[in-house]
């Protein structure tokens, strides 16, 4: 199964549902790619799939720097997962493949 693409994600966070887009390129088995939310675009680093096990980390620069690690489980071209944002906390997500 590839995960390359376009992936619109919503995250649950307390203040509403934050919408970011990830885009996923693969290459000789190694993920690169970036997210987009609040207007800014960052690299995505640390990226792995497994079977259906995806993880990758985002440094978020707005609305403050963080370090944003997502975990999810890929199934088709929908995705669900957790967040761990920081010290904010964790948070659930869904993703559909754009």
């Amino acid at each position: 199964m590839s995960i390359a693409g376009k992936w619109n994600v919503t995250i649950k966070a307390p203040t509403g549902p934050q919408k970011t887009v990830l885009e996923l390129a693969e290459s000789s088995g190694t993920i690169t790619g970036s997210q987009t939310g609040n207007g800014t675009s960052t690299p995505i680093s640390d990226a792995s799939f497994d079977g259906s096990k995806l993880v990758w980390t985002n440094h978020v620069t707005k609305p403050l720097k963080m370090k944003v690690v997502f975990t999810a489980t890929v199934s088709g071209d929908t995705m669900e997962g957790k967040c761990k944002a920081g010290l904010m906390g964790s948070y659930s997500f869904t993703a559909t493949r754009a």
